[in-house]
């Protein structure tokens, strides 16, 4: 079935990853695409959530195969480390293609 019998070329937004495009969840993203990994208390900072907000979307992200998590103690303190999967960054991209075409 062609694009234009099924509206997507009418609707290009319908194919956006909605788990993505959720505000909170595109800035843990956004920031992490553009680094190799960051810690908890750095994204907890530069998105200005709770840590209890930025908790369930990391775990959302991370049950989506979008994110890795780990988890470790540095000097005795729990240190927790996140970083996009290839998944995620492959993800992230589309993401962003599917809204320049939305855009256009």
């Amino acid at each position: 079935m062609a694009a234009s019998e099924t509206g997507e070329d009418l609707h290009p937004i319908a194919g956006i990853d909605r788990l993505i495009h959720e505000p909170a969840r595109l800035m843990v993203m956004a920031y992490l695409y553009v680094v190799e990994s960051a810690d908890f208390l750095f994204l907890m900072r530069q998105t200005g959530l709770t840590a209890g907000n930025l908790s369930s979307h990391t775990s959302k992200l991370e049950a989506a195969g979008y994110i890795e998590v780990v988890k470790e103690f540095v000097d005795r303190k729990p240190h927790t480390l996140l970083r996009l999967t290839d998944a995620g960054r492959d993800a992230f991209r589309e993401y962003r293609e599917g809204m320049m075409q939305v855009l256009r």
